[in-house]
C-alpha cells in the first residue's frame, strides 16, 4: 500500500474537534470498550492485528496520537507534555460519550496511561500494560541522549530524512521487536514525520516534555486504583525489564502479570494472538465492564 493509499484508507476512519486540534481514530466492533493507546513514532497501525481478533467481541476504539506518525498536526498552542496528552486522552473519552472504558497501552502510551488513570480515574473501569514506561525509567536510559539532541534547532528533521532509508528504519523497528515491518507498514509509521513538519513540531514539543517527574507522581496514585489491571510483558525487551513489570504489579492493589515470550517492546506488533487472548480473558465481553482473576 502506497501512502497516497493509506491516506484514503485513513479518511475513512472517523475523526473528533477537541479542544487541541483534529484527531484521527478507528473505530471497529461492538460491546465492551477498549481503547488502545500507541507510544511515539508509531500510530493506531500499531494495535492493528490486535484488534481484528478483538473485534468480534469489543468495541476497539484506536486514537492516532500527536506523537510522531500522525497525520494531522494539532494545533499549535497544544500543551504536548504528557499530562497534556493524558488532557487530550480524556477529552477524546469525553468527546465520544463512553463509560466504562478499559485502557491499553504500551511504550510512551503506557506512560500516559498511568497520568489518565491517575489524573481521571472515574473514565477508567480497567488498565492493561503492555511494555511500558513507568517509574523512574521515562525515558529508558539508551533514549535519555534524545531527551537532550530535540533541543538542538533540527535535530528532529535531520532524524526525519534519515528514516527515509530502509536499513534505518528497520534498525530502529529491530530495537523494538522482532518481527519485521513490511514496506506498507514502515510507510504508516514513518512517512508522517517525513512529509509533514507539523508532525515534526508536535513530536518535538512531545519528547521535550518527557521527564520521570510525571510517571514517579502517577506511581503514587496507584495503590488507589482498585479497578483491576493487567500486565503483559515481553520477556526480550532491552529497554523495559522485567523487574520493572514486577515493580509495577506490586503497585496496585489488584494486579496480575503475565509474560510473553518471543516479544520485545512491541508486544502487539511480535505477539498479537497471545496479547488478544490475554486480553479477552481479563475483559468480560458484551457487559462494558472488567474483572480481575
Amino acid at each position: 500500500m502506497s501512502f497516497d493509499a493509506q491516506e484514503n484508507h485513513i479518511q475513512e476512519y472517523k475523526t473528533v474537534e477537541l479542544p487541541q486540534g483534529i484527531l484521527h481514530y478507528s473505530d471497529r466492533g461492538q460491546g465492551s470498550i477498549l481503547i488502545f493507546i500507541h507510544g511515539a513514532l508509531v500510530n493506531g497501525g500499531l494495535w492493528r492485528d490486535v484488534v481484528s481478533l478483538l473485534e468480534g467481541e469489543f468495541r476497539c476504539i484506536v486514537p492516532d496520537l500527536p506523537l510522531g506518525a500522525h497525520i494531522q498536526p494539532m494545533n499549535p498552542d497544544t500543551d504536548l507534555t504528557p499530562p497534556g496528552i493524558a488532557r487530550l486522552v480524556a477529552d477524546f473519552i469525553t468527546a465520544l460519550d463512553l463509560d466504562h472504558v478499559t485502557l491499553v497501552g504500551n511504550d510512551t502510551g503506557g506512560a500516559i496511561c498511568q497520568l489518565v488513570i491517575s489524573q481521571y480515574p472515574e473514565k477508567i473501569s480497567g488498565l492493561v500494560l503492555t511494555n511500558c514506561d513507568a517509574l523512574e525509567i521515562f525515558p529508558p536510559q539508551f533514549f535519555i541522549p534524545l531527551l537532550y539532541a530535540v533541543h538542538i534547532p533540527g535535530f528532529i528533521f535531520a532524524l526525519a530524512q534519515l528514516m527515509r532509508w530502509g536499513l534505518a528504519r528497520r534498525a530502529l523497528f529491530g530495537l523494538l521487536a522482532h518481527r519485521r515491518l513490511e514496506p506498507e507498514e514502515e510507510s504508516a509509521y514513518f512517512t508522517p514525520l517525513i512529509r509533514f513538519s507539523g508532525v515534526r513540531h508536535d513530536l518535538t514539543k512531545a519528547v521535550r516534555g518527557i521527564s520521570n517527574r510525571y510517571t514517579l507522581e502517577a506511581a503514587r496514585s496507584f495503590p488507589n486504583f482498585n479497578k483491576p489491571v493487567l500486565i503483559v510483558w515481553g520477556e526480550d525487551d532491552p529497554f523495559f525489564t522485567y523487574n520493572l513489570a514486577e515493580r509495577l504489579k506490586n503497585s496496585f492493589p489488584h494486579a496480575r502479570l503475565e509474560l510473553v515470550a518471543k516479544s520485545r517492546t512491541f508486544v502487539p506488533e511480535d505477539q498479537p494472538e497471545v496479547l488478544a487472548q490475554l486480553i479477552t480473558s481479563f475483559a468480560v465481553p458484551v457487559t462494558g465492564s472488567v474483572v480481575s482473576e
